[in-house]
């Protein structure tokens, strides 16, 4: 009897499970199970589509025919509500109910919302989704000045969006810079300069106490205050603080759970026969050397083919992510990945090169022999090379000063290492 596989999430992660149960499998019932009403698309790519830069054909991650011709029943527009372990059933939200040999949760991420007065409000909007970026385009035309929460990678690539829809953009970030969970300090310095130049006001060290609504524009949003006592006009405010797990159906069925749901190498949950994936879980960083969830879109496929191959009976191992950001917004490339910001005294070894007058900057962090992070701002064209002997644990420290040269390439590499990129083994930053 063909084994059934049910996938709950419909991203990286859960394509990554499918093709890895493809795999191995050829006859498996696959069912792909989505609270979104679309086929899988990129979704770093809705700054793109609120752009005007891109429609969903454009965002895909998989062609129009790809469950078709891997056999994947793909349910869409109706949410996963309640998992029996006992029973190895999965009820969605309109109820019906599914059996599952093997299941897989790949649900994701939820947009952390604070308890603000005034985020209720008509004209806020969370910006995760393409829907989200439907809601937020079927605005814009009437919206002069909008608001960000949030100066990381979510709120630099909406603020960006908008501002190419010729509205006024503030983007306002609770810490000392934007780009702080990605960048170090240095970096942070050109990348806001970057913003700043396309004409967004950048407010740091601060945070929004409070949204105004006016009666006679039926409560809608008109303003900010923050908690310095500023008020900051807007039309549309968008909350864009970042992701955290979405683990409430892990929970509900009895799945251990910490920050994310935990899984050990194979992506197993303490359950049998379920697995996870993605940004809901929290799983080897082979940086950090630690445990935690590291929500990025290589990670979750990697992490779902891994699932994938094991719930088809292969013994697959995931080799570890880790925390890796590749972004071009405003004209600014940047590139980073790993430990940015190491201890003192800690056996740590940093190396950078500065060239504010090229937007230039590149920052090595060696762990002994080893790469643990990096950092390429501007030119990132040698970056996939770093990443890729990071990954590997190649031993750099006798070359490393040679990755921050302009001229570095494959070449440059010692021979033993050359070879093994020419034998096909991977050097990109992304999976």
């Amino acid at each position: 009897m063909a084994r059934r596989y049910v996938i709950v999430g419909n991203s990286a992660g859960g394509v990554g499970a499918a093709e890895g149960i493809r795999q191995v499998d050829r006859e498996g019932q696959i069912t792909i199970v989505s609270d979104e009403p679309y086929p899988a698309y990129s979704r770093p790519m809705i700054s793109k589509y609120l752009a005007g830069e891109a429609d969903l054909a454009h965002m895909l991650y998989r062609p129009a025919d790809f469950y078709a011709k891997q056999g994947i029943e793909l349910l869409t527009g109706t949410a996963a509500s309640a998992l029996d372990l006992q029973a190895h059933t999965l009820t969605l939200a309109d109820g019906r109910r599914l059996a599952w040999d093997q299941l897989l949760l790949a649900t994701g991420g939820t947009p952390f919302v604070p308890r603000t007065e005034g985020l209720d409000r008509e004209g806020v909007f969370t910006f995760t989704t393409l829907d989200d970026a439907k809601r937020l385009a079927a605005k814009l035309s009437a919206a002069r000045r909008a608001v960000v929460i949030g100066g990381g990678l979510i709120g630099i690539s909406v603020a960006e969006a908008l501002a190419k829809k010729n509205l006024a953009v503030s983007v306002v970030e609770l810490k000392d810079r934007i780009l702080n969970m990605v960048l170090d300090e240095p970096a942070s310095v050109i990348a806001e300069e970057a913003v700043r130049r396309a004409g967004v006001e950048v407010l740091c060290n601060t945070t929004v106490a409070s949204v105004v609504g006016r009666p006679q524009n039926g409560g809608a949003v008109v303003s900010v205050f923050l908690d310095n006592g500023r008020e900051v006009p807007c039309d549309l405010l968008v909350v864009a603080i970042g992701v955290v797990p979405r683990t409430d159906l892990a929970k509900a069925a009895g799945l251990k759970v910490n920050r994310g749901i935990v899984v050990d190498e194979h992506m197993a949950t303490d359950a049998p026969g379920v697995y996870a994936c993605g940004d809901c879980v929290e799983a080897y960083d082979f940086a950090a050397d630690v445990v935690r969830p590291t929500p990025v879109w290589p990670n979750a496929y990697l992490g779902g083919r891994t699932a994938g191959r094991n719930m088809a009976g292969d013994a697959a191992v995931y080799p570890g992510g880790t925390a890796c950001s590749s972004l071009n917004y405003f004209g600014l490339s940047l590139v980073s990945a790993g430990v940015l910001l190491p201890p003192a005294n800690d056996g740590f070894q940093v190396l950078s090169r500065v060239e504010p007058e090229r937007g230039l900057y590149r920052k090595l962090v060696l762990r002994g022999e080893q790469l643990a992070g990096l950092i390429y701002v501007g030119d990132i064209n040698r970056a996939g090379i770093a990443f890729g002997l990071m990954r590997e644990g190649a031993a750099v420290a006798g070359f490393a000063e040679e990755l921050l040269a302009d001229g570095f390439g494959l070449i440059s590499l010692p021979r033993e290492l050359r070879q093994s990129r020419l034998e096909g083994k991977f050097n990109g930053v992304h999976p």
